[in-house]
């Protein structure tokens, strides 16, 4: 990829930096990566040659429309959430921008971040989605639609992260923390409570240098007319949903006190008529999203995919190694 302009944008998120570091370690490419904040790349060297920085909001895209036009790939990772109107502007206006200013004739392929959050198991729209989901929700799953009939969408690639970790816990290593990685410490603190629950929902997760991976093959060993299927006739863009295979609440709670030295007495079954029971007597206000997550009990898809599904490797393929890559502290007990 010697002549390969990728332009990455929150280069300075999480997955923005395991991916440029696999870009610079794998390819010959040169990268255009668009961050707010330089002092937050941690983990790059920002005056390599091959890097040239795009320091600005991604609500001012036209301030870069020359750079843009130059791209042969990108890598969307920015993304916002919590305030509405700035969640609007960066996860819908914004995109339509950036995809405006491509160069149809230059571009060759687009990864576009979601969140599995918005897909069913069949990697579907959650028609809730759209309806009464969160802010940050919402506008993904309404970006999605739009982009599926963009003039584009048969370049673009939309992957769909389950739950990243990434980082040391602490913040002390080189590469930002994801949230649940810096969650984890705080989940360790409740482990007196939970080691007394049993809990049946299923999900997936994924680590940030696997996700990388993941982009690196998307983009150089990946041919888009190629592995279109059947199932991809009435949609033109591919949708792949990153993750490990599925564990239970229950096995990550086991996971969990393994690692902190401490044992499971009693298990109390959290059954989803429990739950929506304790929900109707305390003082707790829901909504309708968060109800939906509750009725659904398992986040799980079919298939998912991770670094083995192009022949790699995977960083961290079990909750052990995700602790271990962490840095949480493990204690001397076993049980």
């Amino acid at each position: 990829m010697k002549e390969a302009r990728i332009l990455i944008t929150g280069a300075s998120g999480c997955v923005g930096q395991y991916t440029t570091n696999w870009l610079l370690k794998n390819t010959d490419a040169k990268l255009l990566l668009w961050l707010r904040e330089p002092r937050k790349l941690s983990s790059i060297i920002a005056n390599n040659s091959r890097i040239k920085l795009l320091i600005g909001d991604l609500r001012e895209t036209e301030i870069f429309k020359e750079d843009i036009s130059t791209a042969t790939h990108l890598i969307h990772t920015a993304t916002a959430w919590g305030d509405l109107n700035r969640t609007n502007e960066v996860n819908i206006i914004a995109v339509k921008k950036l995809l405006a200013f491509l160069n149809p004739n230059v571009i060759k392929k687009i990864i576009y971040f979601s969140t599995a959050s918005i897909l069913d198991k069949h990697h579907h729209l959650l028609p809730q989605a759209v309806r009464y989901g969160t802010e940050y929700i919402q506008t993904k799953a309404k970006c999605l639609e739009e982009l599926e009939k963009h003039s584009l969408s048969n370049k673009i690639i939309a992957v769909f992260p389950t739950l990243v970790f990434g980082g040391k816990y602490d913040n002390s290593g080189s590469f930002p923390s994801s949230y649940l990685t810096q969650g984890l410490e705080e989940a360790a603190n409740w482990l007196w409570l939970a080691r007394w629950l049993k809990g049946y929902s299923r999900f997936h997760f994924i680590h940030a240098e696997d996700i990388a991976f993941i982009c690196g093959q998307l983009l150089t060993n990946y041919d888009l007319d190629i592995q279109k299927t059947d199932s991809d006739r009435n949609r033109e863009i591919r949708k792949i949903v990153l993750g490990q295979p599925s564990i239970s609440i229950d096995q990550a709670v086991n996971e969990l006190l393994r690692w902190k030295g401490t044992k499971r007495i009693l298990s109390i079954p959290l059954w989803t008529w429990l739950i929506e029971g304790l929900l109707n007597v305390l003082p707790i206000k829901i909504s309708s999203w968060d109800r939906l997550i509750i009725k659904q009990r398992h986040f799980i898809h079919e298939p998912v995919t991770s670094p083995e599904d192009f022949g790699g490797n995977s960083f961290a393929k079990s909750l052990n190694e995700i602790l271990l890559h962490s840095g949480l502290p493990k204690s001397k007990k076993t049980y």
